[in-house]
């Protein structure tokens, strides 16, 4: 008996498990976003020379088995008995955020389900076997470092999602598979953020 499928409808049943179950991670982007966004908003000194504003790096990982491609970053550490899930205390999480945001580096972990990791993070670089199975990933020239580490890091099929804050200038981005959307702080906030 020969069978017959769908090459499309065998691509749908294949799909990546670890995204499927984290669906609503756009949720938690959104909060993660929203802080960060925050926190640029309530800086009054981005205009200063040789100011330094808060800098923010998050990930947002579908498993908390980071380890292949992150190293520990020393004694920075996020404060998990301040703020240990998101969603369950998001003012929270904008006080520890803006706490972690001027005194601490590294990238902030957060599981799909809204569990932050104490111990913050370096990501490593796409190893050149990864690389050869990525398409190409595109930098704009204003990407420093933590940017071009989380447009590398989103197209990991573990990371969800990757936020940052620069310290710079107060742009928040989003990564989502090597592919970012940028907000210059001028653009924070809109009609639906109370001032």
């Amino acid at each position: 008996m020969r069978r017959l499928y769908n090459k499309r409808a065998t691509t749908v049943t294949r799909a990546d498990p670890l995204r499927a179950k984290y669906a609503t991670s756009q949720q938690l982007m959104y909060l993660v976003r929203y802080t960060a966004e925050t926190l640029s908003l309530s800086f009054t000194r981005w205009d200063e020379q040789y100011v330094t504003g808060p800098g923010l790096y998050c990930l947002i990982v579908a498993d908390i088995g980071f380890g292949d491609y992150t190293d520990p970053l020393g004694e920075n550490v996020w404060p998990v008995e301040r703020c240990e899930v998101v969603p369950s205390d998001p003012e929270s999480f904008i006080e520890v955020a803006r706490d972690v945001a001027f005194n601490r580096d590294g990238a902030v972990v957060i599981s799909g389900d809204g569990t932050v990791q104490e111990q913050m993070v370096r990501v490593r670089n796409l190893s050149s076997v990864e690389r050869e199975n990525e398409d190409e990933i595109v930098a704009a020239e204003w990407m420093g470092t933590k940017h071009l580490s989380a447009l590398e890091a989103s197209t990991r099929r573990q990371v969800l999602w990757a936020v940052t804050l620069s310290e710079e200038d107060g742009r928040v981005t989003t990564f989502l598979d090597g592919t970012y959307q940028d907000y210059d702080r001028e653009e924070l906030g809109g009609r639906w953020r109370p001032e």
